[in-house]
């Protein structure tokens, strides 16, 4: 037996936001992010970049927002299966946020080449 509901395509966009909302209620760092995300898209949208270098721009600040929402879900998991300290639950905590610095390397790695080739 499957511990799903049915697929509705108006019900999942609905857990979709709620899961949205509950993110941006309860993770500090998620909200520091979405700041982070709309400072920056408005930062680049109003410089005289070409429109390939800002979709790059804008498509990279999504990337640790979805890690971010991701370790998240791992951390709230964890928490479920091992309310206790255990090794394996820190070391799967651990490699979530190792998971949201490496894509926020990443982004940062896009943005010093697109301003590079931009300057250059």
């Amino acid at each position: 037996m499957r511990n799903q509901p049915r697929y509705h395509l108006f019900k999942n966009a609905r857990y979709a936001i709620e899961g949205l909302v509950a993110a941006l209620r309860e993770e500090t760092s998620f909200r520091i992010e979405v700041v982070l995300f709309v400072l920056f898209s408005v930062l680049f949208w109003l410089l005289p970049l070409h429109l390939a270098s800002k979709a790059i721009l804008q498509a990279s600040l999504f990337l640790p927002l979805i890690v971010e929402l991701l370790n998240s879900a791992i951390e709230r998991v964890v928490d479920l299966a091992s309310p206790d300290i255990h090794p394996l639950a820190k070391g799967a905590k651990d490699m979530g946020a190792t998971a949201v610095l490496l894509s926020l390397l990443m982004t940062l790695c896009i943005w010093v080449a697109v301003f590079s080739y931009e300057i250059g």
